[in-house]
């Protein structure tokens, strides 16, 4: 009888640690039919029916304005580091690890986040006006890409010491769209040829991870709200900073991605790697939008001032 339990244990655990390890993109399930896909992650982890799950659908009508969302402030987004980065093809995504911590602060960040890591999510790389892959949508509109820097408060010394805190993790969400070349994101395209199969990985001359955003006299514009990461375990604590304006890359480039697999030596490629919207249940998505609606009101008032002038001068 001894044995038998023993035996059942073992089966459990085993299967457990099968679960565990199998969740997957729906993409995936044609070659991997036993694996979670988005709409079963929380059988992997329970987190992931949470009710503070990203990524969302901003509707744009129903943002609310916040003044003390000023511009981020960019510690050594600018300075190129010594250590080279470590590309990765981690079967979901492609990740690359930062050598140095680049930081960010103000914009009402509760305290400084330091840079670990930036990925990417995408749709179909060869038709990504067709099938976008943006994880967040603005009004439901998708964009073919969108890139994740992700931050950890400055305090932690890895993602799971961050995680041990609500608000532990920071990321900067970037739209990427189909238009003009991009020569800053020439050497790291060139390696996706070396990346193509799960496990693999190459080295990579560091950039100044600034030169991968939109400019930063741009980044004023952004959205804000209370979420989690948007692949198992969906810790729920990361601040999200989802900006307006896109990095831009050329539909050639796009379509580079297209080499990547998400398993080794798979006839699978690996596209659609992105998580659908969930729920916002009544969280309140932040705006920082005065950098241009002040303007806009500035030149509305003038008019009027001009013709209360006017009129006083008739008088």
């Amino acid at each position: 009888m001894e044995l038998l339990f023993l035996a059942l244990s073992c089966l459990h655990l085993l299967k457990t640690e099968v679960v565990e390890g199998s969740w997957c993109y729906r993409s995936q399930k044609c070659e991997q039919p036993q694996c979670q896909d988005p709409p079963q992650w929380h059988l992997v982890n329970g987190k992931c029916s949470g009710n503070k799950q990203s990524p969302v659908n901003i509707v744009t009508k129903n943002v609310v304005y916040e003044k003390s969302l000023k511009p981020l402030t960019f510690e050594g987004y600018d300075v190129k580091g010594s250590g080279q980065w470590l590309l990765e093809n981690n079967g979901h995504t492609v990740k690359v690890t930062l050598n140095t911590s680049p930081k960010i602060g103000g914009g009402g960040l509760p305290r400084k986040f330091k840079a670990v890591e930036f990925h990417l999510h995408w749709g179909v790389p060869e038709k990504p006006q067709n099938i976008p892959g943006s994880e967040h949508s603005i009004d439901g509109e998708k964009y073919p890409m969108e890139l994740h820097v992700v931050h950890i408060r400055e305090d932690a010394s890895d993602v799971t010491d961050a995680k041990k805190n609500p608000g532990g993790l920071a990321v900067l969400a970037f739209f990427v769209k189909a238009n003009k070349e991009n020569e800053n994101y020439a050497s790291l395209l060139s390696e996706l040829e070396n990346i193509k199969y799960k496990g693999d990985t190459a080295r990579l001359d560091p950039l100044p991870l600034m030169s991968l955003l939109p400019p930063e006299e741009d980044l004023g514009k952004y959205y804000r709200y209370e979420g989690s990461l948007t692949t198992p375990d969906c810790y729920e604590g990361v601040i999200w900073t989802i900006f307006e304006k896109p990095v831009e890359l050329s539909l050639r480039q796009l379509s580079r991605f297209a080499v990547l697999h998400f398993e080794k030596n798979s006839s699978s490629a690996m596209t659609e790697n992105f998580r659908p919207a969930q729920p916002l249940n009544g969280r309140a998505v932040l705006w920082s939008g005065a950098s241009i609606a002040l303007p806009a009101a500035k030149l509305l008032l003038l008019p009027l001032a001009l013709t209360c002038t006017l009129s006083s001068l008739s008088h």
